[in-house]
Order: structure tokens, then C-alpha cells, then sequence
């Protein structure tokens, strides 16, 4: 063996022996974007990054702060840029601090607004997104429903005196309403509708073929909506969320009846693996199974919102889980049927129809147990004609008209009934 070839493996080996005593390092998770989320009911800012990352987190008072420590991270410009995303106008946060505090540790600094509880999870990878470390900021004192409501005008304390209810839009009884002999009373009082627009925040819902995000597009149709009704005389209108962010599916339920509302209509737009799906639906609830294997895959999709936006499964309200599984009636079954049977004749008359009666299938977010409810797929934004049409202020509010002619008829048919207070 010549020298020149000698001193080439001794070299090779030397450095092999230097890799194997030199101590290995782990990798520093890398952070791939930050979000911030902010809404009336609290604010969330989600971390998503390439691997589970470990942290702690305490809160300092006077002034309010939160204090997080994420272990395994190195400061990198997508950290950096969680500092600029926090709004003025944040219900929860002044301002967010972000630094290395030691080798491999980042540290939060959340300047508060006022008292939170700080919910800090993390989520496995799903859909679009891979880890998320999610950090949801509660206040210790949170805006009651009903004092929104007051504040807008729209609830007089102690509740109003009766008001006039709205005409029967037509003159001869739809076929889903009772027999005159089998009606109650008229109850003349105010109508509290929530409005439930799918989707929010971590959670895009179905996207378009254009780029269209379904819980965009359902968002306006629903403020829509809500200016329709809150122009009936007798009507006053709750949404569920009114800008981008997430709303667990039991806390949309949990929303309605704080303010008792008298009926549940959650807004959508579904989306199906072929482009040529078509047609506008209506859900209600089903205890005993789907009416058809769509509406048992499109409510299996639609109840996996809670994975995909980010409930925190730890602290879900067990009282609230209860009372969803445990309590949904006949009754409440029966009437959500009439209500659908109505809204579906008057979306039958701008769209077609996907199947020509109302669907049942488990839908969660349908499952008060005292609130009437239906599920609204305006149209299949999976579909490149009906997602234009989604995006069309014309449609939007031709569907906005046919859903309120519904609810108008559905009250015409079926007066409510004296309300005592709802706990």
C-alpha cells in the first residue's frame, strides 16, 4: 500500500472515531408558522412545528402576564413574527414578547389585557397542519351572550313585552303545518334565532377548487341572514361567531341556549371527492342513523371540525357532554323536521335540490336538546360553478331571502309556546 493511500485511511478512520466520541445533539424543532386568533370570547395563538414540543407556562400579576417557556426551540424569523400579529384591537392581548432565554428555550411573553385562564395543549397532525402547541386565552370573567345582546338593543331586561308576530307568508297551510284544531295558542313574544356559520379560524372547512374557503363564504351568507331577520319585527338574531376564529362544536350549542334561543340554523357549504356533486341540502338530527351514506359521510366530516379547528378534549364541559348525547328528543326532532321541510322548499326555489326531503344523520352540533335545529349546505363549493356562485353577492343573498321565508313560515305554521327560563 503506497503512503498517499495509507495516510488517506488513517485520516478516514480518525475522523469516524471523532464522529463516534462527539456527543449527538438533538435537533431543535423547527417552528413552520404562527397564528393569532382573536374574538370576543377568547383569543387563540397556534405554533405549528415539525415535532411535539414541551412546555411550561405561569402567570405573573401586576400587571397581567402570561409566561411560557417552549424547551427543544431556537429563535427563528417565523418566531420573531408572532410579535407583529397581535391587532390592536385584541379583546385579550397588548402586545406578545418573544426571546431566547437560554440554549434551546424560547420564552412567551404575553402582556394581558386582563385576568385569563390560559389553556395550553397541543395537537396531533391532521388534514393541512402538522403539530400545533395552541395556547387559548379565557377570561376569568366572560362576556355573557345576553348582555351582548342588551348592549345591541336587541334584549330589554326582565326580556320584552309581547310583540306582534309576522303574517303567514301564505294563505292556505303549507303541508308540514298542524291541523287548526291541533295548534296551541299564539304566543305573541320576541324570537331568538342563533345563527351558527361553520367552521372558523384553524379550521377552513371545505376548500374550493378557486381557492374558496368554505367558512369565509358561509360567514357572510350568515350576516346576511342575520340583517334579514333582525328585520322582522318579532326577531333577534345570535351568531355563533361573527369573524374568523374557532368555535368548538358543543360551545356552538352550549352559545344557543344561554341565550334560549328558539331555533338552530347551522350554515355550510359541503364539499364531495367529484367536482360534479350539486345541489343544496338540509340536515336534521337522526338518534337512530344517517338517511343515506352521504349524509352519514358529510356528518362524520363535519363533526371532525373539532379535531381539525382544535378543541381542547381535556376541558370539555363534561356537564355539556352529557346533556348533548344524553337528552336530544323526539320532540325536538319533530319540530327541527318541520323547520327543514320549510327552508327546503324555499331553497328549492334558487338552487336545485340535492335530494328533494330533509336528511338525517348524528350531526353534534345539532343535538340541543331544547332548540329546533337544521344544518344548511347552500351549495357544494367542491363544485367549480356553485363555488362562483357562493362567492356571488346576488346568490348569497337570494339564499339568505329563501331561508328567512322559511323560518317565517315555519313560525306561521307553528307558533311557539310560552318560555319558561332556560338554566
Amino acid at each position: 500500500m503506497n503512503g498517499k493511500r495509507r495516510r488517506t485511511l488513517l485520516k478516514a478512520g480518525g475522523t469516524l472515531l471523532i464522529s463516534l466520541l462527539t456527543p449527538i445533539t438533538a435537533r431543535a424543532a423547527q417552528i413552520l408558522a404562527v397564528r393569532v386568533w382573536p374574538a370576543d370570547d377568547y383569543t387563540r395563538v397556534t405554533l405549528e412545528n415539525d415535532s411535539v414540543l414541551k412546555t411550561r407556562h405561569f402567570i405573573i400579576k401586576n400587571p397581567e402576564r402570561l409566561v411560557v417557556d417552549i424547551e427543544g426551540v431556537d429563535l427563528n424569523p417565523t418566531l420573531k413574527s408572532l410579535v407583529a400579529k397581535v391587532q390592536s384591537n385584541d379583546p385579550y392581548i397588548k402586545q406578545i414578547r418573544v426571546g431566547q432565554n437560554k440554549p434551546n428555550v424560547v420564552r412567551l411573553v404575553f402582556d394581558l389585557k386582563e385576568e385569563v385562564d390560559p389553556q395550553v395543549f397541543t395537537l396531533k397532525p391532521i388534514g393541512e397542519y402538522q403539530h400545533r402547541l395552541v395556547f387559548d386565552l379565557y377570561p376569568v370573567n366572560p362576556p355573557d351572550p345576553i348582555a351582548a345582546l342588551i348592549e345591541k338593543g336587541q334584549w330589554s331586561i326582565g326580556d320584552e313585552p309581547p310583540t306582534e308576530m309576522p303574517p303567514a307568508v301564505a294563505q292556505a297551510d303549507p303541508p308540514y303545518a298542524q291541523p287548526k284544531s291541533e295548534r296551541p295558542p299564539q304566543v305573541t313574544r320576541m324570537l331568538t334565532i342563533a345563527l351558527d356559520p361553520g367552521h372558523g379560524g384553524e379550521d377552513p372547512g371545505a376548500i374550493g377548487r378557486r381557492g374558496s374557503y368554505e367558512k369565509n363564504v358561509v360567514l357572510q351568507i350568515a350576516k346576511r341572514l342575520k340583517g334579514k331577520l333582525e328585520q322582522q319585527p318579532n326577531m333577534r338574531v345570535m351568531l355563533t361567531r361573527d369573524g374568523d376564529y374557532f368555535v368548538p362544536l358543543g360551545r356552538r350549542v352550549q352559545k344557543a341556549r344561554k341565550v334560549q334561543a328558539d331555533l338552530f340554523v347551522s350554515i355550510h357549504a359541503d364539499a364531495f371527492v367529484k367536482p360534479t356533486a350539486n345541489g343544496s341540502s338540509v340536515f336534521v338530527l337522526s338518534e337512530k342513523g344517517a338517511s343515506s351514506t352521504t349524509a352519514r359521510w358529510l356528518a362524520n366530516k363535519e363533526n371532525a371540525a373539532d379535531l381539525i379547528g382544535g378543541a381542547n378534549i381535556k376541558h370539555h364541559d363534561k356537564q355539556l357532554a352529557s346533556v348533548l348525547l344524553d337528552l336530544s328528543t323526539t320532540a325536538q326532532i319533530n319540530d327541527s323536521m318541520k323547520l327543514g321541510k320549510a327552508v327546503l322548499t324555499e331553497i328549492g326555489g334558487i338552487n336545485r335540490l340535492h335530494k328533494g326531503s330533509v336528511e338525517q344523520a348524528g350531526f353534534a352540533v345539532l343535538k340541543a336538546p331544547d332548540i329546533p335545529s337544521i344544518l344548511i349546505e347552500t351549495a357544494f363549493i367542491s363544485n367549480p360553478s356553485e363555488e362562483a356562485r357562493l362567492n356571488d353577492d346576488a346568490y348569497q343573498d337570494r339564499m339568505a331571502d329563501a331561508i328567512t321565508n322559511g323560518i317565517k313560515k315555519y313560525f306561521a305554521a307553528n307558533p311557539p309556546l310560552a318560555k319558561s327560563r332556560m338554566l
